[in-house]
Formats: structure tokens, sequence, C-alpha cells
């Protein structure tokens, strides 16, 4: 199976949001919240981390790659870069469940890598929830290390 990794277009986006959510349920802060608040301003954890997406795209269009096999979309990984800080941030990454566990998590987070290196720059970040475990193996495995952990609270307000 020859899986190619390329620079995400706009045509890519529905695709990527739909992956987002395959691949998100269970680990995404978003869906916590909700498990927590309930639904909230009418729109569910689906939504909102959807438009993570969008925020993705509008910070750093450029930053954002997709692995295509034949003419399907199977994976994808964001980033931002804080060039005067010399960081560079995964900030999203999805493979499709189908094609998990065959090393394309790894060679996305490398081809990102990659990029921050090209880009001259120091260092790199990734985050995961503490009950993804996929994250939780992978990210180590590349090389990150854990430095810090950081707990969310979230209240109503209405």
């Amino acid at each position: 199976m020859d899986i190619q990794i390329r620079c995400g277009q706009k045509a890519d986006l529905q695709a990527i949001k739909s992956l987002t959510i395959a691949c998100f349920e269970g680990v995404s802060l978003e869906q916590d919240v909700e498990r927590s608040l309930g639904v909230l301003n009418g729109r569910d954890w689906r939504w909102r981390k959807m438009r993570h997406i969008d925020d993705d795209v509008a910070a750093h269009a450029e930053g954002l790659f997709v692995a295509v096999c034949d003419t399907t979309l199977v994976g994808y990984v964001s980033t931002r870069i804080d060039a005067e800080a010399g960081k560079g941030r995964i900030v999203n990454l999805a493979v499709d469940p189908q094609h998990q566990g065959a090393g394309l998590g790894r060679r996305l987070i490398e081809f990102a890598l990659d990029y921050f290196r090209a880009a001259g720059l120091s260092y790199a970040v990734i985050e995961t929830m503490a009950q993804n475990p996929i994250g939780q193996h992978l990210y180590p495995a590349c090389g990150f290390q854990e430095v810090a952990r950081q707990v969310h609270y979230a209240q109503r307000l209405d």
C-alpha cells in the first residue's frame, strides 16, 4: 500500500474533519467538557472539535499535511510555528483507524518534525490527553519526553 504525504488543500478539509471526529472519540477535551457539563450553546463536542481544524488552517495553512492512499485521505497532521521562540507545535494528528498500527502516525510526526527543522526551529511540542493510550505510547516512541501535566476545569455560566 503506497501512502503519500503532501500539503493539505482546501478540498481536503471535509475529509480531515470527518477523520478528526472518528479519531478523537473518547480522547477529546471537548468531549470531556460535554460529559461534565452537557451540550453547550446548542453545539456538541464534534462541532467544537471540527472548528479546531478551521483554526489550524486560519493560523498556519501551510503547516497542514495529509496522508493519501490512492485518492483517499487516511491521515493528517496540523502544525503551528512560533519562529521567534524557535518552537514548532503539532496541534492535531489523526490516522484512519483502518490504517493505524502501520507506522503512519509516526511518519506524519516525522514529516512535521522535518518541516520544523527546515524552518530552523529549536524544538517541537505535542500534547495528548491522559485517556489517549495511542498518544501516550506514540509520542515518546518518536522521541518526545513528558515535561508537564495539565488539569482542565470547566463550569457552566447559565
